[in-house]
């Protein structure tokens, strides 16, 4: 069971990196958000999945400038958090939350060619 403050530390650490990145990141490169933190025991370092909004090519872009940016987000990091140790970041794509998001776009486009119900036929549950 995790302990109270590895939870305050997760939830410090994605908010302040949700903040960062609404910051520093242009919108063209998509919205860009912490969706997970994970913290080691020690709290020296966390793991950060990163996912961000668009097909997967503009998510992988999203991701490589994140990566590219790591050393002026962990910087940064430090300098609005105050921890003792300011966890060294390593960023990985949140590839669950593209599965379901990429889940939810199929469930809606077989929705959408579903021919639709038909709401005048009667109910043969109901008896007159």
């Amino acid at each position: 069971m995790p302990n109270l403050r590895h939870m305050r530390v997760r939830e410090l650490l994605k908010r302040e990196l949700n903040e960062i990145f609404r910051r520093e990141f242009p919108v063209e490169l998509g919205l860009i958000s912490v969706s997970q933190v994970g913290v080691s025991n020690d709290l020296h370092s966390a793991t950060v999945f990163v996912s961000s909004i668009g097909d997967e090519r503009a998510q992988h872009k999203s991701f490589r400038a994140v990566r590219k940016a790591a050393g002026k987000i962990q910087a940064q990091l430090g300098q609005a958090v105050e921890l003792r140790y300011t966890p060294r970041l390593k960023f990985t794509l949140d590839k669950d939350r593209n599965r379901g998001d990429r889940v939810l776009h199929i469930l809606d486009e077989l929705e959408k060619e579903s021919p639709p119900d038909n709401a005048h036929d009667e109910d043969p549950t109901q008896n007159d």
